[in-house]
């Protein structure tokens, strides 16, 4: 099995954040953009810690992810799925579309694409 440590660290804290966002934070910006955002990050980190993706493989699989939740939201899929009655299936799978959000998620692969290639590298040697 692959693992990478330092991958799946940022993931876990992400996470961590993204939960405490959910549960404590209900303002107009960070919630909604903050955390689609950070989401991103997580996804990616996941899946760099877990497999042997490039970072152009994690970060395009990440944000095609990211992309198809939203047109899936779009189509009201929460309530295809018949999920609508559990608050936590709209939470995670969430309710609406927004082209906002698929900026918040751009703006977030931009944001790890920047740090892989400009900084972390920088941090290595």
């Amino acid at each position: 099995m692959f693992f990478q440590k330092q991958y799946s660290a940022v993931a876990f804290f992400l996470l961590l954040i993204e939960i405490a966002i959910a549960l404590f934070v209900h303002d107009a910006f960070l919630r909604p953009f903050g955390g689609d955002f950070l989401v991103v990050i997580l996804v990616y980190a996941t899946l760099r810690g877990f497999t042997r993706l490039s970072v152009y493989g994690a970060l395009t699989s990440t944000l095609l992810f990211a992309y198809s939740i939203e047109i899936l939201q779009f189509f009201n899929y929460v309530q295809l799925l018949r999920l609508e009655h559990f608050k936590i299936a709209r939470v995670i799978m969430g309710t609406s579309f927004s082209w906002l959000d698929m900026l918040a998620y751009t703006a977030g692969v931009l944001f790890v694409l920047i740090v892989e290639k400009n900084l972390l590298p920088k941090i290595a040697k």
